[in-house]
């Protein structure tokens, strides 16, 4: 059984206007946004009526007459919905990367309306029927092995969204999903305008000793974007801040520390109320399913299972790490006391005697690399020469096209044959309409059976340098930069019938696991000369420095891995709660002390990645119970690294197995049999422990 697109078919009447730009398929190349055209007042209408016109062809399907088909059934629900997804996608890429006024009060409004939305599909008897009647038969159908995981997670996602439950439950679960949408992008909402608010103002220059020039003119071009004097130190998501590194002043790393730790804890921003109630609502959502947390019901759909199996991987790691850690912080506090301060190392200076340890040690300095770090060089040189290299990729930059932001740039990926792939939009800047961190999203997934092909974005959040100046980027934003991009390679290689199983729509613990992979070319020797030359001077990185650089990224895994395993059991303990168990907002703070000391991890100067208050992944995002993904996905990057390294690194026959097997498939297949298409073998935990640096003895 096969589907082809209908190109002739043409566009269906809307009950937009016909001046609102969404009410027709855009004709830009690969379907584009007319940002050029769009306003904020284009938002509201457009989305109720793609809710109304994707309401009306359910209903179409619902009310089919005779047995249902394949076609008539679930193709007519992956055709369904057009408009909402051409509105949709347009507010939610700009309420996280341009959140102006206009853009949050649309947000706010449609969010419970759009939650609403996906419960009457899920939730409507009729079209349950239809889908249970073919799914029963299944074997009979004569569909392809992509037809028949489509037919199975339609059916899938009905049972887990409710269409099994009786009416009384069914009730109470839209209600539940309604204050969580909207308890959602309020918290969203907030930790954006508490970050914004703890930013840290300085008044006098010597303040910022131990900043490179390059950071103080940013600082001092954050000041005068916000209409004040002196300079400001803008927060990024996570707890560690990167300008902790470098201030000398003690006074001031703490201010700093404190405003990060600190969002989401106090007065209009404040997130507790948001995050226990979305906790307890969770709990009891779960509770419907029969499940005994919202833990239990979430990994029951990913990769790992079940939460024993979880805790298995991460009880491996908690020990060893949190021993490595305690380890640094003993050596780092001989620093602190060698500097005439008393007292043990505090959270906010262990970033500063982390980095003199480094330089001492390895002879480098973030410091000395920045100069040759330049943003555009790394997009151009790295990012992009390197997936160049290994999948025969071009990029032109499309200056013409409409972009939402002016700090966003649009780029059209060709393929090896010269045919077009897609495009990438890139937008790397901070600014106040912007939230924290960085992230992949699309405008328009591919999908073949629809005719789409895709156009991803990828934001980061670098400070914006004084008109003029260059952009030099950290260490670690360069690797966010690899990182992000290889999601943006998932989405533009995909090459699926069905937008259901689109680009990046996998298993949460699975999907950082290609973009995790692309991480390698970073610091790769074959990548790195192409990009890594002095800003003024052209001056390649120096080889002293190369190597300094690799001894020194190795430095210091004790912190970074029991940061991140701080977050991540935080995570799992909100959502392991069961339901009728809800914490008052007032006891945040000494939940999560209780958990972090329940597993070893309360080391003060390690503070977790992310604190409850500002843990917009788990609370603002799809990762409850679910930050765990990314060391479950690490587990098979570290493994595909390899495989890499063990047949000839950047070569273009390997970029093609990885693309056809796995990148091109998105969630059309099983995730592990994608995996051991390319890796030869069912993944090992070895290759992970080994890179982080625990295995004892040679063992796990």
């Amino acid at each position: 059984m096969t589907t082809t697109p209908d190109e002739t078919e043409a566009p269906k009447p809307t009950g937009l206007p016909a001046d609102n730009p969404f009410a027709r398929p855009s004709t830009l190349p690969y379907g584009l946004p007319p940002f050029d055209l769009l306003c904020e007042e284009h938002m509201g209408p457009a989305l109720a009526a793609g809710i109304a016109e994707q309401r009306a062809e359910w209903e179409s399907v619902a009310t089919s007459a005779g047995e249902p088909t394949f076609a008539d059934t679930v193709l007519a629900l992956e055709r369904s919905g057009r408009l909402l997804q051409r509105a949709g996608a347009v507010v939610a890429a700009l309420s996280s990367a341009h959140a102006t006024a206009g853009v949050r009060a649309v947000d706010e409004e449609f969010a419970p309306l759009l939650a609403a939305h996906s419960d009457a599909l899920f939730l409507d008897g009729r079209l349950f029927a239809r889908v249970d009647a073919l799914h029963s038969r299944r074997s009979s159908l004569g569909l392809e092995p992509d037809e028949l995981r489509l037919l199975e997670r339609y059916h899938r996602d009905f049972v887990r969204a409710g269409a099994g439950l009786e009416e009384p439950s069914q009730q109470r679960l839209r209600a539940v999903n309604t204050e969580l949408s909207t308890l959602s992008q309020r918290f969203d909402t907030l930790v954006t305008d508490a970050s914004n608010a703890a930013a840290v103002h300085l008044g006098r220059e010597a303040e910022l000793a131990g900043l490179s020039p390059d950071a103080v003119d940013s600082a001092a071009a954050a000041a005068a974007e916000r209409g004040l004097t002196g300079w400001l130190l803008t927060l990024v998501l996570p707890t560690p801040q990167p300008a902790l590194a470098a201030l000398t002043d003690r006074d001031v790393r703490r201010r700093l520390h404190e405003a990060a730790v600190g969002r989401g804890l106090h007065g209009a921003t404040d997130t507790r109320p948001l995050l226990t109630r979305m906790a307890a609502l969770r709990a009891e959502r779960a509770g419907l399913f029969g499940f005994g947390s919202h833990a239990d019901y979430v990994l029951d759909d990913q990769t790992a299972g079940t939460v024993a199996a979880v805790d298995r991987v991460l009880s491996s790691m908690t020990p060893v790490a949190a021993a490595n850690a305690r380890a640094e912080v003993a050596e780092l506090e001989d620093a602190l006391h060698a500097d005439g301060n008393d007292g043990p190392l505090q959270p906010w200076d262990h970033a500063y005697y982390a980095a003199r340890v480094r330089r001492d040690r390895f002879s480098v300095d973030a410091d000395d690399l920045r100069p040759y770090l330049e943003l555009d060089s790394v997009l151009r040189g790295g990012v992009l020469a390197a997936a160049s290299r290994l999948y025969g990729l071009t990029f032109t930059e499309r200056p013409d096209l409409p972009a939402y932001h002016p700090d966003a740039r649009v780029f059209e990926v060709l393929d090896a044959d010269g045919s077009g792939l897609g495009l990438f939009v890139c937008d790397w800047f901070a600014r106040a309409t912007k939230r924290g961190g960085a992230w992949m999203t699309t405008f328009v997934d591919q999908s073949d059976l629809l005719g789409d092909r895709p156009v991803v974005t990828v934001c980061l959040n670098v400070p914006r340098p004084p008109d003029g100046r260059p952009a030099l980027l950290t260490p670690d934003e360069v690797r966010t930069a690899f990182h992000e991009f290889g999601h943006a390679l998932h989405g533009l290689f995909s090459a699926v019938r069905h937008p259901r199983f689109s680009g990046t729509s996998v298993p949460r613990d699975y999907v950082e696991f290609p973009s995790q992979v692309n991480e390698m070319w970073a610091w790769h020797p074959e990548v790195l000369p192409g990009w890594a030359r002095h800003h003024v001077t052209g001056e390649p990185l120096p080889g002293t420095l190369v190597q300094a650089l690799e001894e020194a990224l190795a430095y210091g895994e004790g912190f970074r891995t029991t940061e991140y395993l701080a977050a991540t059991l935080l995570d799992l303990a909100w959502h392991a709660l069961p339901a009728g168990r809800e914490i008052a907002p007032d006891g945040v703070e000494a939940f999560e002390a209780d958990v972090l000391a329940g597993q070893g991890l309360d080391i003060a100067a390690v503070p977790p990645r992310y604190r409850s208050t500002y843990f917009s992944h788990v609370f603002a995002g799809g990762y409850s119970a679910g930050y765990y993904g990314y060391i479950w996905s690490e587990v098979l990057d570290a493994e595909l690294v390899d495989w890499f390294t063990e047949n000839g690194g950047l070569r273009r026959e390997l970029g093609d197995t990885f693309r056809r097997e796995l990148l091109s498939r998105g969630g059309s297949a099983d995730p592990m049999e994608m995996f051991v298409a390319v890796r030869g073998r069912e993944p090992r935990p070895e290759p992970l422990l080994r890179r982080r640096g625990l295995l004892v003895d040679g063992a796990a």
